[in-house]
């Protein structure tokens, strides 16, 4: 018989709440506004009454459920449920939420990073269904990954195992990246990195379909729906950020020899624009046994990877 979770992802601006079921069924949502500049108190206590309501309206009560699970951007401490620090959301820094949680409904709670939640999702109920090795990517903001190794995500000795992002593209001069080193992956394939090559074509005052577009900014979105509609800078800006994406999973292909890369956040909903860039380099580039093994594929469960993974953590 399926028993029931509640799967929490955090994000700088929303916290999605789910209660799934250990089939990975999704039973009833809620959506809160996260407002971290009101501090870490405040989105807690807003947390917990979200709970409270998900219970009431599925007419459960605590003891119906068998754990909680947190999906945090940033470093979480899995095995202790505290989130060390998110960049995203200021004030949450060496913050005991599994703990707060925990003590408040005596249900079991558990904390992961956001991307290693959406990766359990994907691994159990989305593209990864029946892969014993797999890595999963979103690409938006930054690069964030989960990894797949025989069956068991990888967490590394300080949970801080797969940071694709950082894996380094170019050895001296190469742009900076958020963390404050240069010539990481994230930062020649990311959204920024889409808005900083259609910012740059436009410097020398040329127009172009996404200068129209931009309202009043240039986002990656505004650069796809100019690919969209035929502009040959945005459809070029794609293929770029496609080549360096399948440069940049060379690497990760030929370390770990996975069966399937899946593609998921949002600057991957561009879909044939950035995939097929991306699946030709990627074979390119890798070496000839790993690349014929992988499968590219995009992430299934939208953005629901995140609650439904975060559901999972209770026996992950």
């Amino acid at each position: 018989m399926a028993k029931n979770r509640i799967g929490i992802d955090v994000g700088g601006t929303n916290v999605k709440l789910a209660l799934v079921t250990s089939e990975g069924k999704i039973l009833n949502s809620s959506s809160i506004p996260t407002h971290a500049e009101l501090g870490y108190e405040f989105t807690v206590n807003n947390i917990k009454d979200a709970i409270r309501a998900l219970l009431k309206e599925a007419n459960l009560t605590p003891k119906d459920i068998e754990g909680i699970g947190f999906g945090f951007p940033g470093q979480v401490d899995y095995k202790t449920g505290v989130v060390k620090l998110a960049p995203n959301i200021p004030g949450w820094v060496d913050i005991p939420i599994g703990k707060m949680i925990e003590e408040e409904f005596g249900i079991p709670t558990r904390v992961d990073n956001d991307v290693k939640c959406a990766t359990l999702g994907e691994l159990n109920f989305g593209a990864g269904k029946g892969c014993e090795n797999l890595v999963c990517i979103t690409v938006g903001t930054g690069i964030g990954s989960g990894i797949v190794v025989n069956g068991k995500l990888v967490r590394g000795a300080a949970n801080a195992a797969g940071e694709i992002g950082h894996i380094k593209l170019q050895m001296h001069d190469g742009p900076i990246c958020g963390c404050g080193d240069t010539g990481c992956f994230e930062a020649f394939a990311s959204g920024p990195a889409i808005v900083a090559m259609a910012e740059d074509y436009i410097k020398g005052g040329k127009s172009t379909k996404y200068r129209e577009l931009a309202n009043p900014e240039i986002t990656p979105y505004v650069v796809y729906e100019a690919a969209k509609a035929g502009d040959p800078v945005a459809k070029r800006i794609f293929t770029v950020m496609g080549e360096y994406l399948g440069i940049g999973l060379a690497s990760v292909v030929n370390l770990l020899n996975p069966e399937k890369v899946i593609i998921g956040g949002g600057v991957a909903a561009s879909g044939d624009y950035l995939m097929q860039p991306l699946k030709e380099t990627l074979k390119q580039r890798s070496m000839k046994i790993a690349g014929d093994s992988v499968e590219v594929v995009p992430a299934e469960l939208g953005n629901n990877a995140g609650v439904i993974g975060a559901s999972l953590l209770i026996e992950n």
